[in-house]
C-alpha cells in the first residue's frame, strides 16, 4: 500500500453503470431533439458520469463504466460528446434548471 494508491471507494459509491442507467440515457436520446453528451470526470462521490442535454436545456445524468463507454454510446446514438473539463456546460442547461426549479425534486 503506497501513499499514492487510488482512493479507497466508499461502498455506496462503488458501482458503475447499470442496464437501467444506459436504458434511461438511450430513451432520453430517442425522445428529445438536439441531444448532446457531456462527459464528467470521476469525483469523490461518483465514478464517471455523462450528462445528456436536449436542445431546450432539459438534462439528465447517469453513471457510465468508463469515458470510453460514454464515447461509444454517443457514437452509437449519433450525438456529439464533449468533455466538461474542457468546454463546461451549455448555458441552456442552467436556464432550464432555473425555469423548472422544484418540478423534478433533486436535480
Amino acid at each position: 500500500m503506497g501513499l499514492f494508491n487510488r482512493r479507497k471507494r466508499h461502498a455506496a459509491w462503488d458501482r458503475g453503470s447499470t442496464r437501467e442507467d444506459i436504458k434511461h440515457l438511450e430513451e432520453f436520446t430517442k425522445t428529445r431533439t438536439g441531444v448532446e453528451a457531456y462527459l464528467e470526470p470521476v469525483t469523490m462521490a461518483t465514478e464517471t458520469t455523462v450528462v445528456l442535454v436536449a436542445h431546450d436545456g432539459e438534462w439528465t445524468r447517469r453513471r457510465v463504466e468508463t469515458p470510453q463507454e460514454a464515447r461509444d454510446l454517443a457514437k452509437k446514438w449519433k450525438i456529439p460528446i464533449y468533455d466538461t473539463q474542457l468546454v463546461g456546460y451549455p448555458p441552456r442547461m442552467r436556464e432550464w434548471t432555473q425555469r423548472h426549479k422544484g418540478e423534478r425534486g433533486t436535480l
